[in-house]
């Protein structure tokens, strides 16, 4: 592979971001920015964004979240209630394509950061809101988590559903769904500005974000005028659909459609297997005595004897993998996925990025910084900027 440097530039080589964001919501809208090769210029207060402390990490303020969703930008502190450090941070907002800030609205106005306050001193830029409500609602001042949007957007619902009892996803799903979110609404607004010349404001919302994500399936019948069942995917829901109990283990399988399904008895002849579930409507509409029927007849081999029958009949299959296996997993190693980087503490093994590019690949520029560590390199830079602009 070449080296970093013999690299071409990512795709967002040459734009410069203004990132007030904290937690993970925006700091992973902006990671994937700066993966892709824009420079992202993180502002923190003095005290640091509170992701460095929140899990375990090779030194203090440098946690394994903070360190991933930080990664190749760079750190400037500044103190906004100063008049010193809000005259820095409209310098760079100046010379910026994007801004983008995780505070709610009324908190960024009396900062003297909205939108209107912003545009005046770069009218052409690219300004992104990441709230937990949007503003034009009663809840828009509220504080949001990730646990208690996912409750809002009826995570927990579904999977009592599912188990028999409320829970949460074992992943800080609202967060990062809402950062890609972000991510998209703040590239499409960038495109039109290269089209038109002209900025514009942005607003995600998590609440919104994962209204719009979770009714993607379970919307169903309740779309209809006048409903045709609750919005549930009874599917996704199955209290029976899980990994499959084998002799040794577990195996996640799908026998979906009609090739798959005749394939499958055709191989395994179940006793069980008729007429009432020959169709995937049929099956659709008996899908938990299905995944029950499935589940009887997974227990009877083990998992490589599941995995190598249902490979040889393209169903698709997989192990129960932990996390920690996907650090030594042949195929993402084979295609690269995982990028060792030399950071002050010795060599971190970053997930990569995940989308390819042809001729402006991604890939991950650098460290996560540690607290204000280029705020002399980029106060500088914004010196020779003013001086160059003052020569002509």
């Amino acid at each position: 592979m070449p080296n970093a440097d013999e690299l071409p530039p990512g795709p967002l080589s040459g734009i410069r971001v203004v990132d007030l964001t904290a937690m993970v919501m925006g700091a992973h809208c902006t990671q994937i920015m700066a993966d892709m090769g824009a420079d992202v210029i993180k502002i923190e207060p003095p005290a640091g964004d509170n992701t460095r402390h929140i899990s375990v990490g090779p030194e203090p303020g440098m946690s394994g979240v903070f360190a991933n969703v930080n990664r190749g930008k760079r750190s400037v502190v500044l103190d906004l209630r100063t008049g010193e450090g809000a005259d820095a941070l409209r310098r760079l907002i100046r010379h910026g394509d994007v801004f983008i800030h995780s505070m709610r609205a009324k908190a960024i106005t009396e900062l003297g950061f909205g939108y209107a306050n912003v545009t005046a001193v770069n009218p052409s830029i690219v300004y992104t809101n990441c709230y937990g409500y949007g503003r034009r609602g009663p809840d828009a001042d509220r504080t949001a988590y990730d646990d208690t949007i996912q409750a809002e957007s009826g995570v927990p619902f579904v999977q009592e559903q599912l188990t028999g009892e409320a829970g949460y996803a074992g992943t800080i799903m609202a967060d990062k769904v809402a950062g890609l979110t972000a991510l998209y609404a703040t590239m499409m607004a960038l495109f039109h500005r290269e089209r038109t010349g002209q900025g514009q404001e942005v607003e995600v919302a998590m609440f919104e974000t994962m209204a719009a994500f979770m009714l993607v399936e379970h919307a169903n019948g309740a779309m209809f005028t006048p409903p045709l069942g609750p919005a549930v995917y009874p599917r996704a829901t199955s209290r029976n659909r899980k990994p499959y109990r084998t002799k040794d283990g577990h195996i996640s399988a799908l026998v979906y459609n009609d090739k798959q399904w005749s394939a499958f008895v055709d191989a395994v002849k179940p006793d069980w297997a008729d007429e009432r579930f020959a169709t995937l409507e049929q099956r659709a509409q008996r899908i938990d005595t299905v995944y029950a029927l499935l589940e009887e007849t997974f227990a009877q081999r083990t998992t490589q004897e599941w995995l190598e029958l249902l490979r040889s009949l393209d169903i698709p299959a997989a192990p129960v993998r932990t996390l920690d296996e996907l650090f030594d997993n042949p195929h993402l190693d084979a295609v690269g996925f995982f990028e060792t980087v030399d950071t002050p503490n010795g060599p971190v093994r970053f997930p990569g990025v995940p989308a390819w590019f042809s001729r402006t690949p991604g890939r991950v520029t650098g460290p996560a910084p540690r607290l204000g560590a280029h705020t002399a390199e980029v106060m500088e830079e914004l010196d020779e900027v003013m001086e160059d602009l003052d020569q002509e």
